[in-house]
C-alpha cells in the first residue's frame, strides 16, 4: 500500500470519527482508490428509504445490498464522468429532477422536500450532487453514442397518422423490473429469484433489489404510458394482460424486462401529430439511449479496479 492511499484512508477515518465518534468507522470498497465507508453506506440507505418508504420492508441485509449496489453503480459512473466533465460546476437542469422527485413523493414545493429530507438525515445537497451524477452520465452517454441512433421517424409518422382514426386511447400505469443475466443459463434461475421474491414481498420491492434501471428507487414506477407508445414486442406482451398482471421476461438484447400493469384508463384522442410525433421520438431515443448505458457501463466497470474490504 502506497503512502498516498495510507494518507488518504487516515484522513478519511479521522473525519468520519470527529462525525461519527459514537459509530465504528471502515472501508467497504476501495474504487480506483475513491474509499466509501460504511458511514456512506449508512447515508445511501437513508436516501433510498426516503425515495421508496416501502423499502423499510426489506430485511436489513437486503436493503443494506441494494444500498451497496446502489453506491458502487454511482462510484463507477463518478469515476468515469470525471474524466470528461467537471462535476464541482452547478448544472441547472438539476433543479427540473427535483421537482419531478418531490412529486412523486406527493409534497408541493422545494420547501417541504428539503424538510421532508432533513427529517430523514439528509440534505439537499447531497441530492443535487447524486441526481448531477446521472445527468452528467446520460450526457456523456449521448455524446458517444448519438450518432448510432436508429430513428425511424417517417414509420413513426405513418403509425400515428393511422392512431388517428381511432376514438378511445388505451393508457396503462406501469412498473418494471430490468435486469441482466451472466449468460443464457443463468435465465431460469434470476427468472425464479424475482417471481420468488414478487410472491413474497411485492412488485415494488423485488424492483428496488433486482431492477438496475433508475426507476428502481421508486418501485420501479414508470407512469402513465399508451399503448402506441410502446415497442410492438412489448405491446404484444401486456395487451392482453389485466391490472395486477405482469409479463414474462422480455429479452430487449441487452437486459431483460418485466412489465408489471397497476392500471388501466381510456382517454378520448386529441391528437397533435406533431406534438406525438415528438413524445415518440423521445421515447425510442430515451429506449437505446438506455441500452447503450448498460453496455457501457458494463464495459467501464470490468476495467475499474474494484476491491470489496
Amino acid at each position: 500500500m502506497n503512502k498516498v492511499k495510507i494518507i488518504l484512508i487516515l484522513v478519511i477515518l479521522i473525519i468520519n470519527t470527529v462525525t461519527y465518534a459514537k459509530e465504528k468507522v471502515f472501508i467497504i470498497y476501495n474504487i480506483n482508490n475513491d474509499l466509501i465507508t460504511n458511514v456512506d453506506l449508512k447515508k445511501e440507505t437513508q436516501y433510498l428509504i426516503a425515495l421508496n418508504n416501502q423499502l423499510k420492508n426489506l430485511s436489513t441485509n437486503k436493503i443494506l445490498n441494494i444500498a451497496k449496489d446502489s453506491i458502487l453503480r454511482e462510484t463507477v459512473k463518478k469515476i468515469e464522468i470525471e474524466k470528461y466533465f467537471d462535476l464541482k460546476k452547478n448544472n441547472p437542469i438539476v433543479d427540473n429532477y427535483i421537482k419531478n422527485f418531490y412529486t412523486k413523493l406527493n409534497l408541493n414545493n422545494e420547501i417541504e422536500f428539503q424538510e421532508y429530507l432533513q427529517s430523514n438525515g439528509l440534505t439537499m445537497n447531497f441530492v443535487k450532487k447524486k441526481i448531477q451524477i446521472e445527468i452528467e452520465w446520460n450526457k456523456l452517454i449521448y455524446s458517444k453514442f448519438k450518432n448510432q441512433l436508429n430513428i425511424n421517424k417517417e414509420q413513426i409518422r405513418k403509425e400515428i397518422l393511422m392512431d388517428k382514426n381511432e376514438e378511445k386511447e388505451k393508457l396503462y400505469l406501469l412498473s418494471e423490473i430490468v435486469f441482466e443475466i451472466d449468460n443464457q443459463n443463468n435465465l431460469n434461475e434470476k427468472k425464479d429469484n424475482i417471481n420468488n421474491s414478487i410472491n413474497e414481498i411485492g412488485f415494488k420491492n423485488s424492483a428496488n433489489i433486482y431492477s438496475i434501471s433508475d426507476s428502481s428507487k421508486f418501485g420501479g414506477q414508470i407512469g402513465w404510458v399508451s399503448g402506441k407508445d410502446l415497442s410492438k414486442k412489448i405491446f404484444t406482451q401486456i395487451n392482453n394482460l389485466k391490472v395486477g398482471e405482469q409479463t414474462l421476461p422480455i429479452n430487449m438484447g441487452a437486459s431483460f424486462l418485466i412489465l408489471k400493469i397497476d392500471d388501466i384508463k381510456f382517454e378520448k384522442k386529441l391528437i397533435d401529430v406533431k406534438q406525438v410525433l415528438s413524445n415518440k421520438i423521445e421515447i425510442e431515443t430515451e429506449r437505446q439511449l438506455q441500452r447503450f448505458s448498460k453496455i457501457y457501463f458494463n464495459q467501464v466497470k470490468i476495467n475499474t479496479n474494484i476491491n470489496e474490504l
